[in-house]
């Protein structure tokens, strides 16, 4: 157990420094790259929940669905946004 907890916080770690230090104008095309995985990931997710034989199986897969879908629409609106800051204001 503690293997794996030193594995998750070395690994929180190194993705914190990772994105902390993308410059600003690499941000949005990477963001919209992590959208594009997100949607295979949720696509996985829903195919593994079609195949669950039990009910532990059936929740667990309705719930990575709910936050595959969660994490696409967050990264689809973080990115909009983004976009929104580079066009100039319209008079």
């Amino acid at each position: 157990m503690i293997d794996l907890l030193t594995i998750f916080v070395l690994a929180a770690f190194v993705g914190f420094e990772v994105v902390s230090k993308v410059s600003t104008i690499l941000h949005t095309p990477l963001m919209s790259g992590a959208n594009a995985i997100h949607g295979v990931i949720l696509v996985g997710a829903i195919l593994i929940t079609g195949a669950a034989e039990g009910a532990v199986q059936l929740v667990l897969g309705l719930l990575a669905v709910f936050l595959a879908t969660v994490n696409v629409v967050g990264g689809f609106v973080v990115t909009d946004r983004m976009l929104e800051m580079f066009k100039g204001h319209k008079r």
